[in-house]
């Protein structure tokens, strides 16, 4: 008897679980694991690659095949952007689409190891573990592919191969497309240091390049001859550095250098700076970035030389949608928390020792729903003028330890990983499981349109770019 009890035990939340569960969610889940194996190795091929903004190549093509043999209708280049694709399957209402990212940054290469140790040094690497968003996100459209194939629900699956998103924000050029118009709800994740259903913002944003142009001269035999643009990007970056002080606290300047000058000895005639402004709200930013604007004709007056702003782009925050966000937390809460492996949480552990946070490994628990920030810090995607056009549901899934610092190594070494992998597995069946809700109650999927409409309000969405996609510059 005393063996048989603990048994019985264990078998309680099982049978509960079968209970909340029905058949297409059990197929959809069955799904995502047939797809593993062939999943990961997607993630694994797009992490080697590292390919960053517009020259993903390799991954888009890695993941536009994979969606082609398992039989979704792709389209390669579209929005005219050769890295972006559509993969979609079905007909009629209700489409839901789903995004999947795949581009890494400059300087992050990294093996899976938990000390920083670059397969090839000053090379990209997946520090944002965008080799496992894309590939997550596909496998949760071939699962609901799968079920519209059998004729168990009915409708259109829309996976979105969305490239250049840590650099030029491709999304705002194929929102202009019309790639969302057609779509009733749109689903997107993260990789992240903890899981849950994302209903927070984030940060708005605008890039811009500021050129400025002078007359060159010998530094030493005839300065008085020269007009330095070096001193006037000097002048802006004071202004600006000073400007920090009135700006909000929530607001955000920053700038890199690009072009300071190439030699002491000449007084350089060319130099040029991108500057990028933020904050949570859009109406906020845009006054910072008219002011900064302004500063740079300032430098240019007092350096005697001449100047150019060019738009890079812009990308709103995000709009949030809490109707979703509770589809989603209600499917967590039927998938429970990700389990490690013992090797898995030390390897997590050594991670938080070598970039000094504190070690108490992974941090997967499925906690509420959060209620929503009215000014979050954090970063800034492209997802946000997704949804400005369409409502969307957004999911953050545990791939790293606990206060990793994004953007990192460390990210790099658990996205080629297990611990990167079990997270994109698990996002892979959240999503699947949310779409198929909304497949199967036409009533979620109005009440879910509803609070966008209501949210959005009488706000025009006006993408903030001009002209065509800057994929030449690369």
């Amino acid at each position: 008897m005393k063996k048989t009890i603990p048994f019985l035990l264990l078998l309680v939340p099982l049978m509960l679980f079968s209970q909340k569960m029905g058949k297409n969610k059990k197929a959809v889940l069955a799904s995502v694991e047939k797809h593993k194996e062939h999943l990961i190795q997607l993630s694994d091929s797009i992490w080697a690659l590292a390919e960053i903004a517009f020259e993903e190549s390799q991954s888009s093509e890695v993941l536009a095949s994979y969606a082609e043999k398992n039989g979704l209708k792709v389209t390669r280049g579209v929005a005219n952007i050769p890295t972006a694709f559509t993969a979609t399957y079905g007909s009629g209402k209700p489409v839901i689409s789903i995004l999947g990212e795949f581009d890494a940054l400059p300087g992050l290469s990294q093996k899976t190891v938990p000390v920083k140790n670059p397969i090839i040094e000053g090379a990209p690497g997946h520090g944002c573990g965008h080799n496992l968003f894309g590939a997550a996100s596909l496998g949760s459209a071939i699962a609901i592919k799968e079920l519209i194939e059998t004729g168990k629900i009915k409708g259109t699956v829309k996976f979105l191969g969305t490239p250049a998103e840590e650099k030029y924000f491709a999304k705002v050029w194929m929102v202009e497309a019309g790639l969302w118009d057609d779509v009733d709800v749109n689903i997107s994740w993260h990789p992240g240091a903890n899981t849950e259903a994302d209903v927070q913002s984030g940060l708005s944003l605008i890039d811009f390049i500021v050129e400025f142009y002078g007359q060159a001269a010998h530094a030493s035999a005839d300065p008085w001859n020269g007009r330095s643009a070096s001193d006037a990007l000097e002048l802006y970056t004071t202004g600006m550095n000073y400007y920090r002080e009135h700006i909000k606290p929530t607001s955000r300047i920053h700038y890199h250098i690009q072009d300071g000058g190439q030699v002491v000895n000449v007084v350089p005639d060319y130099s040029k700076i991108w500057v990028r402004v933020r904050d949570p709200k859009r109406e906020v930013m845009l006054p910072t970035y008219e002011q900064v604007k302004k500063m740079a004709e300032g430098a240019a007056i007092m350096a005697n030389v001449e100047y150019k702003i060019s738009l890079v782009s812009g990308i709103y925050e995000m709009l949030v949608n809490r109707s979703g966000g509770e589809i989603m937390q209600r499917n967590l809460e039927l998938l429970g928390p990700i389990t490690y492996t013992d090797e898995e949480t030390t390897f997590g552990k050594a991670i938080q020792k070598a970039t000094g946070k504190p070690e108490v490994g992974m941090d997967s628990k499925i906690n509420p729903l959060r209620e929503t920030q009215e000014l979050p810090g954090g970063g800034s995607t492209d997802v946000g003028d997704v949804s400005w056009n369409v409502a969307n549901i957004n999911l953050s899934v545990t791939t790293a330890p606990k206060d990793t610092p994004w953007h990192s190594w460390a990210v790099v070494a658990c996205g080629g990983m297990s611990i990167g992998h079990k997270g994109m597995i698990y996002a892979s069946k959240a999503m699947a499981m949310t779409m198929l809700d909304l497949f199967e109650s036409p009533k979620l999927v109005e009440k879910v349109k509803e609070e966008f409409r209501t949210r959005k309000g009488d706000v025009v969405y006006e993408a903030m770019i001009d002209g065509p996609p800057p994929i030449s510059e690369n």
